[in-house]
């Protein structure tokens, strides 16, 4: 069959991969005949994701569009879908612009879950992965919505995510000792045990992480456990741009966030951990790092974190610790990528891709480039508390 926009035009089956160029899909794409299978009825398929983790599409049924996304069980249980449910449910109670979960199913080796769509425009829908906001409007609103959203996620106080792939944790460098920490990790998922025995991280882990950590773990008792998105990109947010006519000599209205997607990746983690994710999901051009020119959106993240702050103040340890945090916060969830690639679709060329992205976003911030970049962002967040570099 073929996929469709949601004007009726057709797409390629083709999905993101981990580059530029797009791949095969990991998922055969959800058809008709399934979805009317899980949905009981009539359907109408108006788009497919070109996210390659999972299947998804948006649908027509019964009078209203629906969003469904299909999982393998060896990804997500209905248990695993019940902790991000359970999250997105909290968030809507305290009124954060999220999708409503309508509902979770189980049927053989597949795992279904149905969402709303959520209001606003996808103005990113076609966005790759690290790469940046079509403007510093953007970036700024962006901050302020993670800011709320962080604001409405206090009180959910769920205990970590059960092992399972694909999860952004904050396990490893938020331990006092990371490499007793890397072995949990790693005996709790037996597919990324015996790929690290093939694709070990303990030498580079030694040399670049652990300098890092011990800049950072002063500050890891100041920093407050919180529930959090954890996949703050461009992609994840729908945008409301009517901006309406503003009043006579009034400043012209910003775009902003209407809904927030896809919380596949949450997990108890803390504040800064979200926004250092923010950071290196939407400012790096880490596709190129292979050039050795990694693009750098400076002025997207002094909007990114001054939106931030005008709605939740950074305490002081969470300024200190966001540039030492920024050039780890990939490592853990690299893990979970060859966990995933190892373990479930089998691919050794992505878990290896998954492996070098361990280490060499981490090694970049130390390069000369990069160590610019965590001056320059200690310098910015030193200014937005009010204290200066000494």
């Amino acid at each position: 069959m073929s996929a469709h926009h949601a004007d009726g035009t057709d797409v390629p089956l083709a999905t993101h991969g981990l580059g530029y160029e797009r791949v095969e899909p990991d998922w055969a794409r959800l058809t008709a005949e399934e979805v009317a299978d899980v949905l009981g009825g009539p359907v109408r398929l108006r788009w497919h994701s070109p996210r390659p983790l999972s299947a998804a599409a948006v649908v027509e049924h019964d009078g209203r569009t629906v969003f469904l996304k299909r999982h393998h069980v060896s990804v997500r249980t209905l248990d695993g879908l019940a902790e991000e449910h359970a999250f997105a449910r909290h968030l809507r109670s305290r009124g954060a612009p999220v999708v409503e979960v309508l509902g979770a199913e189980a049927r053989g080796e597949w795992t279904y879950e149905v969402h709303t769509v959520g209001t606003g425009s996808d103005l990113y829908q076609d966005a790759l992965s690290w790469t940046p906001f079509a403007s510093d409007e953007h970036a700024h609103e962006a901050g302020a919505a993670l800011a709320r959203l962080h604001l409405a996620a206090a009180g959910h106080d769920a205990p970590p995510r059960q092992p399972q792939p694909l999860v952004a944790s904050f396990g490893v460098f938020a331990a006092a000792d990371p490499v007793a920490a890397l072995r949990t990790y790693t005996a709790a998922r037996p597919a990324l045990a015996e790929t690290l025995r093939e694709l070990p991280v303990a030498a580079d882990m030694e040399r670049l992480h652990l300098p890092l950590h011990a800049e950072l773990a002063p500050l890891l008792p100041h920093l407050a456990p919180l529930w959090t998105h954890n996949d703050w990109h461009a992609s994840n947010l729908l945008w409301d741009t009517s901006g309406g006519t503003p009043r006579p000599g009034a400043a012209p209205r910003r775009a902003r966030v209407a809904t927030v997607l896809d919380f596949g990746l949450s997990d108890r983690t803390t504040a800064v951990h979200d926004l250092a994710v923010a950071l290196e999901r939407n400012m790096f051009g880490w596709l190129d790092l292979p050039t050795g020119h990694v693009p750098v959106q400076y002025g997207h993240i002094e909007s990114l974190l001054r939106g931030y702050t005008a709605v939740r103040p950074l305490t002081e340890p969470e300024a200190e610790a966001l540039p030492s945090l920024l050039p780890l916060v990939n490592a853990e969830y690299a893990l979970s990528e060859m966990d995933y690639f190892h373990g479930v679709t089998h691919s050794p060329a992505n878990t290896a891709l998954a492996r070098a992205y361990f280490t060499e976003h981490t090694r970049w911030f130390a390069s000369a480039a990069g160590t610019s970049v965590v001056h320059r962002l200690r310098d910015v967040c030193r200014s937005l508390t009010g204290r200066h570099a000494v």
